[in-house]
């Protein structure tokens, strides 16, 4: 601990940035991250005094409305005069988050590419940025995750997030990490691009035995995803369970294997049929 003549060392966000934070406790938060703002909203949902047109957890959130994940209103956000403005390396632009430093505010930038880091990261949010204590859904989390069952076989997967054109998860996601640990592992794994553009030809050609199809960032549904994979098992999922780190990752394993298991419990039969021609 410093003396009381000693200032105290500004701790560093997950990118190594020392964030200044002043010598009262944090009291107002801005969030430019929804998963971020319902893991704060969680803890001690009276910080929050700012967050994005998208964040929709928890439901009710009585808040100002600061923009998008990508066109956040700095003027607007400096008028809130936060003691904290909390975002993601990948979710937010720099441009946007030295805006925000220019005008005077201490930021925070999480970066998540691996469960591990999720739990890591949000302690320190948490903890070392916001001052709060940990909270037990962080605990209830680890423990869901500690306890997780993959599917019997793993089931090689592609997993689109986009369509027109197609994208699917490459390697180095958060979500693809999850999907790992629950016996999905990526087709795309090892590409060098973390979100790749690919050719609806060039996927089903490479054979997946399971095409997993969230609900965000693109909207996938019963009917607008699973019949471009003719023949494919096709799982439908949270996208809030599968791409989001706060609270809903104490009931995402569940959440997730259960659809997962829906979707592979009957499986077409093995063979060429399963798959018509590419044209």
């Amino acid at each position: 601990m410093p003396s009381a003549s000693e200032p105290a060392v500004p701790p560093r966000d997950d990118l190594g940035r020392s964030v200044p934070l002043g010598p009262a406790p944090v009291r107002r938060v801005v969030s430019l991250v929804p998963s971020l703002t319902e893991a704060v909203a969680a803890t001690a949902p009276g910080l929050l005094v700012g967050a994005t047109d998208w964040c929709s957890h928890p439901a009710g959130l009585a808040v100002t409305r600061v923009g998008g994940t990508k066109n956040p209103d700095v003027p607007r956000i400096a008028a809130l005069a936060p003691d904290l403005v909390i975002a993601n390396a990948e979710e937010n632009r720099l441009p946007d988050l030295d805006a925000l430093r220019a005008a005077g505010l201490a930021v925070w930038v999480t970066d998540i590419r691996t469960l591990d880091q999720a739990f890591h990261s949000l302690h320190r949010l948490l903890t070392a940025a916001c001052g709060l204590p940990r909270p037990a859904w962080l605990d209830a989390a680890e423990a869901a995750w500690r306890d997780v069952r993959p599917l019997p076989r793993p089931l090689r997967a592609v997993v689109p997030i986009w369509r027109r054109p197609w994208m699917v998860l490459g390697g180095d996601t958060f979500a693809g990490d999850l999907l790992h640990r629950l016996g999905v592992p990526l087709l795309h794994s090892g590409h060098p691009e973390r979100y790749p553009a690919i050719p609806l030809p060039e996927l089903i050609a490479q054979g997946p035995e399971l095409v997993v199809l969230p609900d965000e960032p693109y909207r996938f549904t019963a009917g607008d995803g699973p019949e471009a994979f003719p023949g494919i098992p096709a799982a439908l999922v949270s996208g809030r369970h599968l791409t989001w780190y706060g609270p809903s990752l104490a009931e995402a394993p569940e959440v997730l294997a259960a659809q997962l298991r829906r979707a592979t419990a009957v499986r077409p039969p093995e063979g060429p049929a399963t798959r018509p021609p590419v044209r």
